[in-house]
């Protein structure tokens, strides 16, 4: 028996969040916007329902290596949970193995993964420590490093949201003993919808 595609209610949401803002959705810049709209947030969303073991894919390897291994500057970008505005960024993750190491293209998938989905900073940093954690057990590095702007165009004072920290913490749930180290600073980029 053929599976039936489930009807995609966002376009019609979209039009009418147009009308209630006061819009024409049959005005000739606006006609293609609700099937845009869905198809962009879909885009910043597609981390939901994907599990770290699936971007993972088994790329982990047994390996005698005792020096830090680090990605820099992967580009992200997401949504942030509290208004449904976007935040774009660079990161830096980093860990000191022990025993095992993970093929360096899958850090990045992984910080794209969990980064299309609605995020808070602070959730976000643990989330990637933890599928790390879970898949390599590496020993202990520094603290969770994390800074950049969310919001800021909506111009309001103290829009700004930074965290650094440079030692484990227990206070800090999910932080404590952590083995990752991570920053991310903000930088402009515009996301492939967008054209």
């Amino acid at each position: 028996m053929a599976k039936v595609k489930p009807v995609d209610r966002m376009p019609e949401l979209v039009e009418l969040m147009l009308v209630e803002l006061g819009e024409d959705p049959e005005r000739q810049g606006l006609r293609a916007t609700p099937e845009r709209v869905a198809r962009a947030l879909r885009e910043l969303t597609d981390g939901y329902g994907v599990r770290p073991a699936d971007v993972i894919a088994g790329a982990v390897f047994d390996q005698d290596y005792d020096e830090m291994v680090l990605v820099k500057d992967i580009p992200f970008y997401s949504l942030c949970e509290h208004h449904m505005l976007p935040f774009f960024g660079s990161c830096h993750v980093g860990y000191l193995p022990k025993g095992r190491i993970v093929g360096l293209s899958k850090i990045p998938r992984l910080v794209g993964m969990f980064a299309h989905r609605l995020q808070l900073q602070e959730r976000l940093t643990k989330e990637i420590a933890e599928a790390l954690n879970d898949e390599l057990t590496p020993r202990l590095s520094r603290r969770v490093t994390f800074a950049w702007r969310c919001g800021g165009f909506r111009n309001r004072a103290g829009s700004s949201s930074r965290r650094a920290c440079s030692e484990p913490s227990a206070r800090t749930p999910g932080h404590a003993g952590s083995s990752w180290s991570w920053s991310a600073t903000t930088r402009r980029r515009r996301p492939s919808f967008v054209g």
